[in-house]
Order: C-alpha cells, then sequence, then structure tokens
C-alpha cells in the first residue's frame, strides 16, 4: 500500500508528506502482454515492435502511481514505427556502403560518433515528453556540449586518470540526467558531490582489498584452495554489483530536488540481493518465461524503496507549453544500439 505520512517541516507554516511510489502491475497480468508482444513481434517479422514497445510502456507506467495517482505512456505505435524505420533504413544503408567502400564507411563512423550526442538529446526529450503525471508533461532540454562531454570526455578522462575520475563521471551524467529535466515548467535540480560518489567508489575498492589480500594469501600458503577461488571471486563480485547498485541508486534519488520536493532511497543489499536470486532461480525453472514476472517484482521492489518528500501539493505545478519532439533520435539509438 502507498505509504503517505504527515510530518512537521522545517517550516511552520507548511506539512511535509511522505508519498510513497508503488507499482500495482501484476507478473501474471504482464506475461500475457509480453508473450503477445513476442508472438506478434515474429509473424509480422519485427513491425509490430512498436506497439509492443508501446503496450509494455503503457503497462508500466499506467501501474506506478504516486499520491493516488498513476503515470502515463503518451506515444503512439505509429510515431515509434516511422522513427524505427528511419534508423533501420540508415543502417542498412551503412552496411551496404561500409562492404562495398570501407573508407566511406570509416568515415560515417566518425560521423556517426559525433551525431551519437545528439540523438541521445532527443531520444531523452522524447521519453521525457512521452511521460505524463497529473496530465502534466515532463521535459528534457540538453545542449549537445553537455552531451558529449558526459558521454565521451568524461569517461575517457576517468580512463586516463586510472579510475580517480570515474566518480566524478558518474556524477555529471546524473546532473546531465536530472537537472535537464523538467516537470511541467519546473527543473529538477540535483545536489550531490563528487566527495559522495568518490566515497562509494572508495569503499568498493576497500571491500576488494579486505576479502582479496587475505585470499590470496590463503591460496599461497594453501594451494588446494585455489580449487575453491573461483567460487570466492564469484560471491565478492557479486557483493561489490549489489553494494555499488544500491549505494549508487540511494545516492542518485536521494539527491534529486523538485523546488522544495525531495525525494529518497532506500535500497538495502540483503533485500536487493534476495529480489535478484529469486529472479534468477525461477528464471533457470521456467527456462525463461518467468522473464515478465521478474521484470513486474524488480519493478515492485525499486518502487517500494523509493519515496518523495512533498511540502506542497502536487497539483500546483504549470504545464509546459506542447511541442513535438521525433521519435527517431529514440530509435536510432536503439538500432545503432546507443544510449543512456
Amino acid at each position: 500500500m502507498e505509504n503517505t505520512v504527515e510530518m512537521d517541516s522545517t517550516s511552520s507554516s507548511n506539512k511535509t508528506r511522505t508519498l510513497g511510489f508503488e507499482f500495482k502491475g501484476d507478473g501474471m497480468e504482464y506475461f500475457k502482454i509480453w508473450i503477445v508482444n513476442v508472438l506478434l513481434s515474429i509473424l509480422t517479422l519485427g513491425i509490430y515492435s512498436a506497439w509492443a514497445k508501446v503496450r509494455t510502456n503503457r503497462y508500466f507506467y499506467s501501474n506506478l502511481y504516486l499520491d493516488d495517482s498513476n503515470f502515463r505512456y503518451l506515444a503512439a505505435p505509429l510515431t515509434i514505427l516511422k522513427g524505427r524505420i528511419i534508423a533501420v533504413v540508415a543502417f542498412i544503408i551503412y552496411s551496404i556502403v561500409s562492404a562495398i567502400l570501407p573508407i566511406l564507411g570509416m568515415i560515417m563512423i566518425v560521423a556517426l560518433l559525433f551525431a551519437i550526442p545528439y540523438f541521445v538529446n532527443q531520444s531523452m526529450a522524447f521519453n521525457n515528453r512521452m511521460t505524463s503525471y497529473k496530465n502534466i508533461q515532463f521535459r528534457f532540454s540538453a545542449s549537445y556540449g553537455q552531451a558529449f562531454m558526459v558521454i565521451y570526455v568524461w569517461p575517457i578522462l576517468g580512463m586516463l586518470s586510472l579510475g580517480i575520475l570515474y566518480p566524478m563521471a558518474l556524477l555529471k551524467m546524473h546532473e546531465y540526467l536530472v537537472k535537464n529535466s523538467a516537470y511541467g515548467t519546473t527543473n529538477f535540480d540535483f545536489n550531490a558531490t563528487y566527495k559522495e560518489y568518490g566515497m562509494i567508489f572508495l569503499a568498493m575498492i576497500g571491500v576488494l582489498l579486505a576479502v582479496g589480500l587475505p585470499i590470496w594469501g590463503l591460496i599461497t600458503m594453501v594451494p588446494a584452495l585455489a580449487l575453491i577461488s573461483p567460487i570466492v571471486i564469484t560471491v565478492v563480485y557479486i557483493g561489490l554489483i549489489l553494494f555499488s547498485i544500491v549505494k549508487i541508486n540511494n545516492l542518485y534519488f536521494g539527491s534529486i530536488n523538485l523546488v522544495d520536493h525531495r525525494f529518497e532511497a532506500n535500497l538495502s543489499i540483503g533485500s536487493l540481493g534476495l529480489v535478484m536470486l529469486i529472479n534468477l532461480l525461477l528464471t533457470i525453472v521456467t527456462l525463461g518465461l518467468y522473464l515478465p514476472a521478474a521484470k513486474v517484482r524488480m519493478t515492485k521492489y525499486f518502487s517500494s524503496r523509493i519515496v518523495m518528500h512533498a511540502t506542497d501539493s502536487l497539483d500546483n505545478f504549470a504545464a509546459a507549453e506542447k511541442e513535438s519532439i521525433s521519435a527517431l533520435g529514440e530509435e536510432f539509438g536503439q538500432v545503432f544500439d546507443f544510449g543512456i
């Protein structure tokens, strides 16, 4: 059930309500949508995939609730299909040109690399524009330079600095996603720091050293233990993945603000690990048929762990002016396998 609790805010004139997100979807219900999407996409040689995408997004968006109101996905299948056809045709042309004229194909690759930031911006703008809550649509507006920095420059600096700037690269990515997004005419803000991201990475390195060095020492002294070292390494690796997912998501959501409204996430390693383990085992046992239910289970978990501390009514936001944004950017991202 959605959690709504009233508490005194720092302002004597306002009340802060803690609003819990709730996902009301059902695994079996979504399985029916998923299996039909798969079969019709195969039968129509992929043409139905645009309708499949819209049906899936509409199901998940409409079942996500906040303050007793659900989200909506507004994109039309034909819009998705048109963008997808253009993207596929462009990919076919590139494949043919590369096979006949490799040098020209390389030039096209370079051109595409410089075009990717533009298409990523378009994809983000389309996704936000097609998302609605309380009849107000979201927006996304970022410059080409901002996208270029988070896609290329910051990750490269992270590598060149031997990982020292990886936390900064992740911080800049999150700032790009949040600060350029808006709910109607109201922009989101992001207040995390490099130090906070750096502490997560340092903790991961510390855990790796604290566990890895003793294991290496034991194997050196007792070579027979080398037989179980792959198992131990796998467990440590999974633990680090869970740790990073939990800490980064908690920091990410906890650093988002919408005017005076703020968000908070409370993921834990134990609960997330349990959800992932159940999903993995049931997916293996059912030979993949549990995948739709696994997606629902994971969505329910994340929704239940994120709250919004609202200082005022969520109805007090003005809707942004309507604008038309093409789905081409998003579909190029799917065909050429890039995006955020």
